[in-house]
């Protein structure tokens, strides 16, 4: 499946008058991608509420730009023509000094392109799909190698390998050990401490696929698990079912997360879980929307996203279970399939 490039900037043209813009400059690298399908680090797109579109970037990149289909320029030879007074600009990614430089006619808007990102075509849904399965699978054939003696580095390495070998772009974001005590820690980042037999383990992973990403949380056991750990992993995958369950187009980002959250706090680690349930995944592992106590919006068909509860107890360890979902109509739609049940290696 391909990219419909131009209907993407027509839907942008389209809610430039409602901003009192006749243009949109584009500057944040993940949306000129999701408008123009070019990946760089320098380059901007400038979107008329007309309809029309300008694709701009440096030597670097501009042979890649001119086989798109956009009109492009380089940024030397057009660099006074972007900065027309009422033209709307991206607030959040262009620095105060490039603002100066363009002008003082330029206006700053809130996010324009983001909100239409979060509802995917199945073009993208099918890079998350495979970015998932991917993911899957590199977990299924790492687990046999996973044993005491091992290091999270070396565990972190080892999933980060064989997502590449399975046709990954790169790991989706910096990969999560957390072994024993460490996996208090939501977002620990991997260290040589050694797996030991007791230990629950905490992998957060994924892959990334033609820009898309995926995003899994799996916590294991070396070893058959103490009481307390058992009671904590089913006390998470029940909130995590909770979540899945609640994700259907139509209820509010609060609603889902209070579902999951509920569950938490009844059994009295409301305290305990301290992040948000869950966010949107494409083009960005974190982007709209997001799921938590002090959100809002309505979930709409087609959104990718996750839905991630965890409790962390300082000095002992914790759990988090994680899955990538798409909301569908009929009840969402499980990307990352790989089983829930407390596994003990």
């Amino acid at each position: 499946m391909t990219f419909d490039y131009p209907a993407r900037r027509a839907r942008v043209a389209g809610l430039l008058p409602a901003h009192g813009v006749h243009a949109l400059l584009v500057t944040s690298p993940v949306n000129v991608r999701y408008l123009t399908g070019l990946a760089s680090s320098n380059a901007a797109v400038l979107v008329r509420a007309d309809g029309g579109a300008l694709l701009v970037t440096d030597n670097r990149y501009i042979e890649a730009a001119r086989a798109l289909d956009v009109p492009s320029e380089e940024a030397a030879d057009v660099a006074g023509r972007l900065a027309e007074p009422g033209t709307g600009i991206e607030a959040a990614s262009m620095s105060v000094a490039a603002y100066q430089r363009l002008g003082e006619g330029l206006v700053p808007l809130g996010p324009v392109v983001e909100p239409l990102r979060a509802v995917k075509d199945e073009a993208e849904l099918d890079r998350i799909r495979t970015a998932c399965e991917i993911t899957d699978q590199a977990f299924t054939d790492v687990c046999p190698a996973i044993a005491p003696g091992m290091t999270e580095r070396e565990l972190a390495r080892l999933l980060e390998s064989r997502m590449a070998e399975l046709g990954a772009d790169k790991p989706a974001f910096d990969t999560i050990v957390a072994a024993g005590e460490n996996g208090a820690v939501p977002h620990h980042a991997p260290t040589s401490r050694e797996l030991r037999a007791g230990d629950l383990v905490t992998m957060d992973f994924g892959a990334r696929y033609d820009g898309y990403h995926a995003d899994m949380t799996r916590t294991v056991s070396l070893g058959a698990p103490a009481a307390w750990q058992r009671e904590l992993y089913d006390l998470v995958a029940a909130a995590q079912r909770a979540g899945r369950h609640a994700l259907v187009p139509g209820a509010t980002a609060r609603e889902v997360d209070t579902a999951a959250r509920s569950v938490i706090a009844e059994a009295g680690h409301g305290g305990h879980f301290r992040h948000g349930l869950g966010h949107g995944v494409g083009l960005e592992i974190h982007e709209e929307p997001f799921l938590g106590p002090a959100r809002t919006g309505r979930l709409e068909d087609r959104v990718p996203i996750t839905v991630e509860p965890g409790v962390y107890l300082p000095g002992r360890g914790g759990v988090r279970i994680e899955d990538t979902l798409v909301t569908r109509e009929g009840g969402p739609e499980l990307f990352t399939k790989t089983t829930k049940e407390l596994l003990v290696l």
